[in-house]
C-alpha cells in the first residue's frame, strides 16, 4: 500500500487551526468528510475519539496517528495536518505533537488498517523527514514531500 492510494493533496492541511486534541480530531475529521461525502463527519469524529480513549495515538517525536474503523467505509483514507505550534495530544513523551495522519478504514478490513498504520510509521521514524514536513511551504509541498519519501520504499 502507497500512502498516495490513501491520501490526496486535497486532503493535506498545512497550518492546523486546532489548538487542542478534539479541535485536531474535529477539524481533519472535517476534511474527510468532505473528501469522502459516504464518510459522515460526526460517526467518524466519534470513531476516533473512541480510539483515543483506549490510549493515545500521539507516538512521540511530533508525531500522532489519530485512526479508526467504521462500517460503511469501503476503504482506506487518510488526511495529513501539520501544527506548526504544536498540540497536546497526550504524547507518550510529554511533548507537542505537530504532526498527524489520520486514518479511517472499513470495519472490517483489519489487514489493510495495520499495513497503512506501519507505513506511515515507519515513514515517521526518520527524523530527516519529520524536518522536511516541518519546513515544507505548503500543501502541495507537504504532499510532494510525502509522496517523494514514500516512494523510497
Amino acid at each position: 500500500m502507497k500512502i498516495a492510494d490513501i491520501l490526496s493533496e486535497a486532503t493535506v492541511v498545512p497550518v492546523l487551526a486546532g489548538r487542542s486534541k478534539a479541535e485536531v480530531i474535529e477539524e481533519l475529521a472535517g476534511v474527510v468528510a468532505r473528501h469522502h461525502p459516504d464518510i459522515p463527519h460526526d460517526r467518524l469524529v466519534q470513531a476516533l475519539e473512541d480510539r483515543e480513549r483506549l490510549n493515545s495515538t500521539a507516538l512521540g517525536e511530533g508525531v500522532a496517528i489519530p485512526h479508526g474503523r467504521m462500517a460503511g467505509v469501503k476503504r482506506v483514507v487518510a488526511a495529513f495536518g501539520r501544527s506548526p505550534a504544536g498540540v497536546d495530544f497526550s504524547s507518550l513523551d510529554g511533548k507537542p505533537t505537530h504532526l498527524f495522519f489520520l486514518l479511517v478504514a472499513p470495519e472490517d478490513s483489519a489487514g489493510a488498517h495495520l499495513k497503512a498504520l506501519a507505513r506511515i510509521s515507519r515513514l515517521l521514524k526518520d527524523e530527516s523527514f519529520r524536518a522536511r514536513l516541518l519546513q515544507a511551504a505548503d500543501a502541495a509541498d507537504l504532499y510532494r514531500t510525502i509522496r517523494t519519501e514514500d516512494d523510497k520504499y
